[in-house]
């Protein structure tokens, strides 16, 4: 539905006796010429702009209230999706479209990286100046690097239960 403001500024162009063109002109294509060409018939026939309730099926879960509530639980802590959707008593998909469309927010994995001690970093830049010095690019070509694999003796880690809702990447990882 077209806004309030917009409606009112047509109404009172055309009581001031202005064609639906030069409203559309000073509107600066704001709004479609046939709409002010409805409105203006709107006015004509029945004295106001009377638009008819959008079609479709009205939102029940999805509401500015429960997006205030989402937006509320976020801000107190780390939920899951099936957490918060429990919590406010909605589905997880309404709780899922509500981070995506109405937050923009999509959820990240978090990303644990070793910490290297000084030697750990001496010892690899060591490696890569014989490598450089010592072959020639055709012959690191052929070359297969890989790296340790993180094992956790308790098992309490796990890549998949740690997300966190952020709209970039940097805000994740903060």
């Amino acid at each position: 539905m077209k806004s309030k403001d917009v409606q009112n500024i047509v109404f009172r162009k055309y009581q001031d006796s202005d064609t639906p063109s030069k409203i559309f002109r000073d509107l600066n294509g704001c709004l479609g010429l046939t709409t002010i060409k409805r409105w203006c018939k709107m006015i004509r026939d029945n004295g106001t702009i009377e638009l008819s309730p959008p079609s479709g099926r009205p939102r029940l879960s999805r509401t500015s209230k429960v997006i205030q509530k989402v937006k509320h639980k976020l801000t107190q802590n780390k939920v899951s999706v099936r957490g918060l959707a429990n919590e406010i008593g909605v589905s997880t998909s309404s709780v899922h479209r509500i981070l995506k469309e109405d937050r923009q927010l999509h959820a990240d994995k978090t990303v644990i990286e070793p910490k290297l001690t000084g030697e750990q970093k001496n010892k690899r830049k060591q490696f890569a100046n014989w490598i450089f010095n010592h072959f020639r690019k055709e012959d690191t070509m052929r070359f297969l690097f890989s790296d340790e694999k993180m094992f956790d003796a308790d098992g309490i880690y796990n890549a998949q239960n740690q997300r966190s809702g952020a709209a970039s990447r940097t805000e994740a990882n903060e």
